[in-house]
């Protein structure tokens, strides 16, 4: 018998969802990091997530998205985008004070 997960399952399936939203533009690592866990963890539950939605599907034949994929891909988007906010804040902070300090120059 193996130990108990310190990693719930939502928790699992939002990591997978917010790896995938990347687009595969974002490493396994670089993911994993912004979570706090290491890359082959993240690694080792999208394969196990590949291998059940294969699965699934063989069995389904097809089928929409269920609501908690849905909830789980929309979550990952939300860390996505709120991660990308943060950003464009910086550079607009950057480039306010660049603007700032080539006004005094000009003066």
């Amino acid at each position: 018998m193996g130990r108990q997960s310190q990693y719930t399952e939502e928790f699992r399936r939002d990591a997978v969802a917010l790896y995938r939203a990347g687009g595969g533009t974002r490493t396994y690592a670089a993911v994993a990091s912004d979570l706090g866990i290491s890359g082959e963890t993240l690694r080792t539950w999208v394969r196990k997530d590949n291998a059940s939605a294969q699965g699934s599907a063989a069995t389904a034949g097809g089928g929409s998205e269920t609501a908690a994929d849905e909830l789980a891909r929309l979550r990952a988007e939300n860390v996505r985008l709120r991660s990308a906010e943060k950003e464009w804040q910086l550079e607009r902070e950057i480039l306010r004070r660049a603007a700032a300090y080539f006004a005094q120059e000009m003066k």
